[in-house]
């Protein structure tokens, strides 16, 4: 599925992928999304080093440049939850390239992983 922006301003691939992943969280909450859906508040205990509001831009720019869809359900208290677009979901190789990186970076210089995260297959 083909992305139209409004990006006249890029003119090199890889900024073009920064863009739109390189916020300070959108690799981790992509990541998360990679093969489930998530609410909020499920993604804020996932990532808890982002404030609230933080998280909230974030997912907002995500779902701006279609990358994450979010669905609102009518009931009380309000039910969102948020999921990757097939547009998102092509993101999935270079999530786990970056993944694979890190982990080769991290085990050269001996810093364990703590992380829950593992590789998305």
């Amino acid at each position: 599925m083909i992305q139209t922006c409004e990006c006249k301003d890029l003119n090199c691939p890889v900024e073009a992928t920064l863009k739109l992943i390189g916020g300070k969280y959108k690799g981790l909450i992509l990541w998360h999304l990679v093969d489930r859906t998530l609410r909020h508040g499920e993604i804020q205990r996932l990532i808890p080093q982002a404030t609230p509001k933080m998280l909230t831009q974030q997912l907002r720019e995500l779902e701006n440049d279609n990358l994450l869809s979010r669905k609102v359900y009518p009931v009380v208290p309000p039910k969102v939850e948020y999921a990757l677009t097939e547009f998102g979901l092509s993101l999935k190789p270079i999530l786990n390239a970056m993944y694979d990186w890190g982990a080769i970076y991290m085990h050269d210089n001996n810093i364990e992983i703590t992380c829950s995260m593992a590789k998305q297959e």
